[in-house]
């Protein structure tokens, strides 16, 4: 499976992107049918305690499935995210019909 990570308007950080990338061997793992992942982190400009968003898109058979997430860290925006893919491809599985 393929990771495309993008930081925007912010620094490459090896280590966001090796964390991304064992979260998502997880997912590869459990649906061997996922194609590749995009992820992109961005920084929110507010006075708030959120603002770090991260937000992925899954190549599926059929319709593409995304998931964003913003958090106080980004750690915390890749754990939700992934949870809400989690979630979305689970039941893309119970439709998906084998021929």
């Amino acid at each position: 499976m393929k990771t495309n990570t993008q930081f925007v308007q912010m620094a490459h950080s090896p280590s966001m992107q090796a964390f991304v990338e064992k979260k998502l061997s997880k997912l590869y793992n459990k649906y061997s049918w996922i194609i590749k992942t995009d992820v992109a982190f961005k920084q929110e400009n507010n006075d708030s305690k959120k603002g770090k968003i991260c937000t992925m898109e899954v190549s599926v058979p059929g319709p593409k499935i995304f998931a964003s997430a913003n958090e106080h860290n980004y750690e915390l925006a890749v754990s939700t995210a992934i949870d809400s893919l989690n979630i979305q491809l689970e039941k893309r599985k119970s439709v998906m019909v084998e021929y």
